[in-house]
């Protein structure tokens, strides 16, 4: 009888546990990252640290990218690189914003290394797309 009302209070702690991840992940939209990884910390009764569950995210997130890029025919190539422009154009906003109001010399200094990076991808992916689009001109003779 004791085992059977451990193993109902540990069920009745799992669906607390879940109660309060569902509650997390709809409160903070913005922080849905933050609020699974203390989800499956809590749902793991703690043996997955949150840190790890990010990384693995992003890890994931590195090789869908990889085969997702890879997997483009030719043809795309140039609207593929039209939008990686934009998106990049979007981060350059975000490291402008983070160089503006650091609020410590280390952080101006990454949003600063952010920048120029950002800048030199949306510069080549311009002379890449362009290099493309000369492509499909009609030679003159």
């Amino acid at each position: 009888m004791d085992a059977l009302q451990e193993a109902l209070n540990q069920l009745d702690q799992a669906s607390v546990a879940v109660r309060m991840a569902v509650q997390d992940l709809a409160n903070a939209p913005e922080g849905a990252a933050d609020a699974a990884g203390t989800a499956a910390h809590t749902l793991s009764g703690g043996a997955i640290d949150p840190f790890v569950f990010r990384f693995a995210i992003f890890v994931l997130a590195i090789f869908v990218g990889y085969y997702v890029v890879w997997s483009v025919t030719p043809a795309l190539h140039t609207p593929l690189m039209a939008v990686t422009n934009a998106i990049s154009s979007v981060i350059v906003v975000g490291t402008l914003l983070a160089v503006g109001i650091a609020a410590s010399g280390l952080a101006a200094g990454f949003g600063f290394v952010a920048l120029v990076l950002v800048s030199v991808n949306i510069f080549g992916g311009f002379l890449v797309t362009r290099r493309m689009l000369a492509m499909y001109k009609k030679k003159e003779k």
